[in-house]
């Protein structure tokens, strides 16, 4: 999924108008779900993206399946039919969290390890996290058994690599020369 221009905009204006209203932590739930489900669901997707399918069946649909979704975003839902733009609801429901963590002063830690993190080890990460920044961190683990142990550490446009995959593979460069 391709973050859009057009996505982003969407977004924006929907926070805003969430805002203003005094709701835009329940869109954001709300967001976080449709995009959830759009990822792990292949057959909502596949459906959202359909070409062929007539826009009145996708809004109907949605309607049916986030059935306890905020009116915002069933208003959202009715502007994608009035314009024909059902496929970028996902990167819509992605930039909607993004923008809204920004204008809370959330940033998003990304954690890669080898194994899922348990309660103990996701503490003593946020907590050497936030001598790092100023904002409310939250953590995301992400698994990935290929970095063998260790971890990888992504703060917006700053990566911490120590991973032993990493390691091997520097030592694998310097044995090489």
């Amino acid at each position: 999924m391709a973050s859009t221009r057009a996505a982003i905009r969407y977004a924006k204006a929907i926070l805003d108008l969430a805002n203003s209203r005094g709701v835009a932590e329940v869109v954001n739930n709300d967001m976080k779900s449709i995009a959830s489900a759009i990822q792990t669901n292949e057959e909502l997707s596949a459906f959202i993206q359909n070409p062929t399918t007539r826009v009145e069946v996708k809004e109907s649909a949605l309607l049916e399946v986030f059935t306890n979704v905020n009116g915002i975003t069933k208003g959202l839902f009715h502007l994608l039919f009035e314009n024909k733009r059902f496929e970028i609801l996902e990167a819509i429901a992605v930039e909607y969290s993004n923008v809204f963590d920004q204008s809370n002063g959330i940033e998003v830690a990304k954690v890669t390890t080898a194994v899922s993190m348990d309660a103990a080890l996701e503490a003593k990460v946020l907590a050497k996290i936030a001598t790092l920044s100023d904002k409310k961190i939250t953590i995301e683990n992400i698994v990935d058994p290929s970095i063998i142990g260790g971890f990888i550490l992504r703060i917006g446009d700053k990566q911490y690599n120590a991973s032993v995959a990493n390691r091997l593979q520097v030592l694998k460069r310097e044995l090489s020369n």
